[in-house]
């Protein structure tokens, strides 16, 4: 079975990696006027009880908005219920609302020993007022362990900063040195700190001590190094740090802005030339990992508070907006693409963002001439056009995305291995607009580029299969589709399809009995089940398994078929090439 959206595999914009390892790739989105409100937000009722449920609720729904306004309103129903408290604490900080969490945080901390998000609040609160005292005299209590634990260190620095005590600051950092997994935030860090301070050539070993520690091309490395390198005039050592990063990563905009500096000789400013601005990159570095690690709601709170110290931080609302569509909080993350602003890089990443978003929410019309304008306001980028061609097909407008599509193969230049998903895509629309051959040479090229690609051997092999064609190749292509992906039932499906094709009916129930048991609820895999029951000679199990097929609400075209051979079963096995 073909099964899979290419919604699942085409390319998009992923959240920042350590240090903003990843940048949004590819032709990033955003909206410009739409993005209401989540609809389904809860209102709060006059039962303490109630509220508390429904606050839970929310919460667990990871509607943060509702939950924090549900359990601050049960919380006034029962102030002494310090588990309460801290639920309603952590909401609030999902939800943003840095301003209220500080008060309850001052309570958490005065009667908790640990405490950790509520000490990390109260300092970050103090240094968004420049009270560096109040900062100072927080970390005294902050806790030593866990992500706190390297967290401390980075505040303490950035303290320290702000008092003048530059070497201090570097002295601060040390603990970080010492464990090797945080070794580029180390640097990193140190390098923005001796850049502050003036120690030039200081920051400027640490920089590349960051850059030869990580894994690949750091985002924030590679800023912060060519800032330094711009300050000391050294423009074409800087432009070429920028033209090695933009060459590994070709789709990135984020520095745009740095080569347009260049040219025009403005010096830039520090990367972080604060306490606020430095925490809040911290933050965001931490954010960055957490995501990685599956912490998704503590990477949301620590993102927030990155964007409470630094309101603009495009990288820091891209990757909260990037964490609340992750949590299908659809509505949430556009509003949060909404305020990356117009004159930042990734303003047109955040709208392309927002056009998938708006998918999400069936509001396809309001996407579709999104990308349309996106289209018409810079007809040289790909991306707006791919998504525009995904949008289309997935509504089966067929013949408008393939138009789309071809539009954006005829910009992308070269062909490289990572365009194989957009010839993969546009041949998928062909394929179902009946334009076969286009179809397969587009399956085959995509196969040159990315040859053991799971999805396009089983989609081209399927397709053989389905037209009688080339049967043994289907057999050899899908095979190795299912050594590559074991657990898909979809592509299972195809081995059992392409086995009964090939007489082989027993090794087709094997398959399809297994395919089953993967995609249970799919009413092709049930049919196709059932066609080999019968030929199997099992005919009251396939007349059972059609019968479940029709429950699961197949595509009408599909339900004559099936009642067909429910009603009269199948011909003889000579023809089971013409079956389903």
């Amino acid at each position: 079975m073909r099964g899979r959206s290419l919604k699942t595999i085409t390319l998009t914009l992923s959240a920042c990696a350590l240090l903003g390892a990843c940048t949004p790739e590819g032709d990033p989105p955003v909206l410009n006027s739409t993005g209401a409100a989540q609809v389904d937000k809860m209102d709060v009722g006059d039962s303490g009880a109630g509220n508390y449920l429904a606050g839970r609720h929310a919460q667990k729904e990871r509607d943060f908005s509702s939950a924090s306004r549900l359990l601050e309103k049960a919380l006034q129903d029962s102030p002494e219920d310090t588990r309460l408290l801290r639920r309603t604490f952590l909401t609030k900080l999902a939800d943003g609302d840095i301003a209220s969490s500080a008060e309850m945080a001052q309570k958490i901390a005065a009667t908790e020993k640990s405490a950790p998000i509520a000490k990390l609040v109260l300092v970050v609160e103090a240094i968004k007022q420049g009270d560096l005292t109040a900062a100072d005299a927080a970390l005294k209590t902050f806790p030593n362990r866990g992500f706190s634990g390297f967290m401390k260190p980075l505040l303490q620095a950035w303290v320290l900063v702000g008092q003048g005590r530059g070497e201090d600051a570097k002295t601060a950092l040390e603990p970080l040195k010492k464990q090797s997994g945080l070794r580029v935030l180390y640097e990193l860090h140190a390098a923005l700190i001796s850049d502050v301070a003036g120690l030039p050539k200081v920051a400027e070993g640490h920089y590349k001590s960051a850059g030869e520690n990580a894994t690949r091309a750091t985002l924030r490395v590679v800023q912060g190094l060519g800032r330094h390198l711009e300050r000391l005039g050294e423009a074409d050592k800087a432009r070429a740090l920028y033209a090695a990063y933009i060459k590994e990563n070709p789709d990135s905009v984020v520095l745009t802005p740095a080569m347009k500096r260049l040219a025009s000789g403005e010096k830039p400013a520090f990367l972080a030339a604060n306490p606020a601005e430095g925490v809040s990159e911290a933050l965001f570095n931490i954010a960055s990992t957490m995501t990685r690690q599956n912490s998704a709601q503590l990477a949301l709170i620590y993102g927030r508070l990155s964007i409470y110290l630094k309101p603009d931080f495009d990288l820091a609302q891209m990757l909260v907006a990037g964490i609340l569509e992750s949590m299908n909080r659809n509505a949430d993350a556009i509003e949060t693409y909404q305020s990356v602003k117009q004159t930042s890089p990734l303003h047109w990443a955040a709208r392309l963002r927002i056009a998938g978003n708006l998918e999400a929410l069936e509001r396809d019309d309001e996407a579709i001439e999104l990308l349309r304008v996106l289209t018409k306001e810079d007809p040289t980028r790909p991306g707006p056009l791919v998504s525009l061609g995904d949008l289309l097909r997935s509504d089966k407008r067929f013949e408008e995305s393939i138009d789309a599509y071809d539009r954006a193969v005829s910009l992308l230049g070269d062909i490289e291995k990572r365009h194989w998903t957009i010839l993969y895509s546009r041949g998928i629309s062909l394929e179902r607009a009946r334009q076969w051959r286009r179809a397969e040479l587009d399956f085959e090229r995509a196969l040159e580029l990315n040859p053991e690609q799971p999805y396009v051997l089983n989609y081209l092999g399927y397709s053989w299969v389905d037209q009688g064609i080339n049967l043994d190749r289907a057999r050899k292509m899908i095979e190795r589709a299912v050594e590559l992906r074991p657990n898909d039932g979809y592509i299972v499906d195809s081995l059992g399809w392409v086995l009964y094709r090939l007489g082989d009916f027993k090794g087709a129930v094997e398959q399809l009995e297994r395919a089953v048991e993967l995609r249970s609820q799919d009413p092709t895999i049930n049919d196709h089940l059932g066609d080999a029951y019968w030929r199997a000679g099992r005919q009251n199990e396939a007349r059972f398994q059609w019968r479940r097929a029709l429950t699961l609400k197949p595509k009408e075209d599909q339900i004559p078929a099936i009642e067909e051979k429910i009603l009269r079963g199948l011909g003889d096995a000579k023809s089971a090439d013409k079956d389903s």
